[in-house]
């Protein structure tokens, strides 16, 4: 049986990921920042429901610690905040746009670094993240969600550097692009949350170490850098 590791599980995207990965006979591990709030997350078949802080070091090292080196097949490093993305340039403050970055930059790289035994001790051995198309510098051709751009082109960044050096560990290191989908984030405007992730659940189940460093959306095509 595949074990699956979800951050940011307890809603959204996060919590349909585990919801269709369990329905599947996937093992859940899906993590909440407060798990007394997830309730509906921990009802899931084949979840269990860890705490973490994604901000948090100490909270990471304890994840890592409850997990004892159990192995991990798939690793969603999803957690992602987003803060007022109609923001001027002079409304961008640097308290929010350094939060930004905390969360959806260096977070992910945390986790993955943190759980890298655990990756190798998988069989599958993929690390993802979520990605966005509002990470393209090539695509930006209408401006604005310049904390949220930040973030995620750096994100690109570091998971590419992470595809390069963990190939030679047989870690496929692949971005994901659910799409702009409805969840409280965007206000429930766009995709479907069920259709986006059936989707990043196929692309999950084809991919190849040939896949490391390609950013793919939910319907399979690339993202442009």
């Amino acid at each position: 049986m595949s074990t699956i590791l979800i951050s940011g599980a307890n809603r959204g995207i996060g919590f349909e990921l585990a919801r269709q990965f369990g329905a599947d006979g996937w093992t859940v591990l899906g993590t909440a920042r407060d798990p007394s709030t997830a309730g509906e997350l921990e009802a899931l078949t084949g979840a269990t429901v860890l705490p973490l802080d994604v901000n948090r070091s100490n909270s990471i090292d304890a994840l890592c610690g409850a997990l004892d080196g159990r192995p991990i097949d798939v690793l969603i490093a999803n957690a992602g905040i987003a803060f007022n993305l109609e923001a001027k340039p002079a409304e961008v403050t640097r308290e929010d746009f350094l939060k930004v970055i905390e969360t959806n930059t260096f977070a992910p790289l945390a986790l993955a670094a943190a759980l890298k035994p655990n990756l190798l001790a998988g069989r599958l051995k993929i690390a993802t993240a979520m990605s966005s198309l509002m990470s393209s510098i090539g695509a930006n051709d209408w401006g604005t969600q310049y904390t949220y751009r930040a973030s995620k082109t750096g994100l690109n960044a570091v998971w590419s550097t992470l595809a390069r050096e963990w190939r030679a560990d047989g870690i496929i290191c692949t971005l994901l692009r659910p799409g702009l989908v409805a969840t409280r984030m965007t206000n429930f405007n766009g995709l479907a949350v069920e259709t986006s992730v059936a989707g990043m659940k196929n692309v999950i189940a084809r991919l190849t170490i040939a896949d490391s460093g390609r950013i793919i959306g939910y319907d399979g095509t690339d993202v442009p850098w």
